[in-house]
């Protein structure tokens, strides 16, 4: 095995990692965040300027999504485990 067959499953390893990681605190932060921008936290919120965009489409004007949407980092984060698993398998075997 060359040193750079090597590098390129710890690099999938690590990736997968990271990407298990990332999603599973983006799942854990869901709540937090949508309380962090007042997205239908109650009546008075409903009355701010763009609040009823933000609770409606669920984006900021910025397009920057409130939460983070549950089927998409479930996605990402099996992915992740998927690529961890076949990192570490291939730098075991």
């Amino acid at each position: 095995m060359s040193f750079y067959d090597e590098v390129m499953r710890e690099l999938i390893a690590a990736i997968g990692a990271a990407l298990l990681v990332a999603n599973l605190i983006a799942l854990a932060r869901r709540k937090s965040d949508a309380d962090a921008r007042g997205a239908g936290s109650g009546a008075r919120s409903m009355k701010a300027k763009g609040s009823s965009r933000v609770a409606a489409t669920g984006r900021t004007r910025g397009g920057e999504l409130v939460q983070a949407p549950v089927g998409r980092s479930v996605a990402f984060a099996v992915l992740g485990f998927v690529m961890l698993v076949a990192g570490i398998a291939a730098l075991a075997s």
